[in-house]
């Protein structure tokens, strides 16, 4: 059984956190501090509620609730935030995967009571983090994902063999991952308009409409599956983060400045594991590209997220000379070694300090208190 953590309204709660005064009330992350000239980059529930989501022009945002609250993103604070549930978790004892920057997985086997495991988890990001999360538990990874999403905010939803079809048979095919805004309407021009339609289809029928994509779905949602277990002293074969927008962006900074957070959040694990990457890939998800995906191997290693997001946009720069509509992004590093290089010139020995120098006041002070200047000028016109 895999057991997924959705953070509920990530962003946005963490400021609710922090800032009580914010509690109960309509609020959006803007991605610059612009607030009228910027994008929503994360919605409380509050404003979810009256039609705002990610990816939406704050000043539309702005005319739906006039009387919004508005504030700047601090990325840093998200990723710390991130890595010390993640950090939470791995108390369990369990096989854990990161999703992404607020979704986690756990292969939690054949648990006896995962209801109550789900509760525990719930109360304890709770109470050490003051927000909440969303569980779904099921055979597998797409089916314990879409459980997460079923009851929120602060749900569970457990899918069994018994339940299985009624859920399905309820559940527009649009929520299932990897069903966005191309493939739906693909999807309904087949027949298939809930999730039970597509679990019920053959493999052949949708292998042969929708190639390989159609058989994958297939596979993922009649698999079971585990994780494989940690083996020690050995390194993983890649590292990667992913986020799902709510709504497409093509705004340039705000699309940047998520590659460099994610690039941000991959080069910190590289560097808690001690390792370096020759080989970075950029995964793109939008209406207009559908799926871009491409990589790259240098020969000098890297566990810099300033480096490896420069990597990323050079990957980018291949989509066109104009940032497409971006639904979902992602960033791996793979082709991993230990990191037994020693800096050959003055530059390079800074900015290794300096690199140690900040991953130590942020596990010392724990609230992203340094983080690059350059996701600050992201925010600004």
């Amino acid at each position: 059984m895999i057991l997924h953590i959705d953070m509920d309204a990530f962003f946005a709660s963490i400021e609710q956190a922090i800032n009580p005064r914010l509690k109960g009330k309509p609020l959006i992350v803007g991605s610059r501090e612009n607030k009228l000239h910027t994008v929503v980059c994360a919605a409380s529930y509050e404003a979810k509620a009256l039609g705002i989501g990610s990816g939406m022009p704050t000043k539309e945002a702005f005319q739906l609730c006039p009387d919004l609250e508005f504030v700047p993103a601090q990325q840093a604070r998200y990723i710390w935030t991130s890595e010390q549930i993640f950090d939470m978790l791995k108390a369990y004892g369990f096989s854990l995967n990161y999703a992404s920057i607020d979704e986690f997985q756990m292969d939690i086997a054949d648990t006896a009571n995962p209801e109550i495991l789900a509760q525990n988890i719930q109360q304890k990001i709770y109470t050490e983090f003051n927000i909440t999360a969303s569980i779904g538990i099921a055979k597998n990874w797409i089916l314990s994902k879409l459980g997460s999403k079923l009851n929120k905010p602060n749900g569970i939803t457990i899918i069994t063999d018994a339940n299985l079809k009624s859920i399905l048979a309820k559940t527009p095919v649009e929520k299932l991952c990897g069903v966005g805004q191309k493939l739906g309407p693909e999807l309904h021009g087949l027949g298939v308009k809930t999730c039970l339609d597509l679990y019920q289809k053959n493999p052949r029928f949708l292998e042969q409409n929708l190639g390989k994509l159609g058989l994958n779905l297939y596979l993922s949602l009649h698999s079971s599956e585990r994780f494989d277990g940690p083996e020690e002293e050995q390194k993983p074969k890649s590292i990667g983060h992913s986020y799902t927008l709510n709504r497409a962006s093509e705004t340039t900074g705000f699309i940047q400045a998520w590659i460099r957070l994610l690039s941000e959040m991959v080069a910190s694990r590289l560097r808690q594991q001690n390792l370096v990457a020759n080989t970075v890939h950029l995964w793109l998800n939008g209406p207009q590209i559908g799926n871009f995906a491409a990589q790259k191997t240098y020969s000098q290693a890297t566990n810099d997220g300033h480096e490896i997001c420069h990597r990323c946009l050079k990957i980018m720069a291949r989509t066109g000379p104009k940032t497409p509509k971006i639904r979902a992004l992602g960033v791996t590093c793979g082709n991993l070694s230990f990191n037994q290089n020693l800096p050959l010139f003055r530059e390079q020995k800074r900015r290794e300090e300096l690199l140690k120098t900040v991953d130590k006041l942020n596990n010392r002070y724990g609230d992203g208190c340094i983080y690059p200047a350059i996701i600050n000028l992201a925010k600004k016109e």
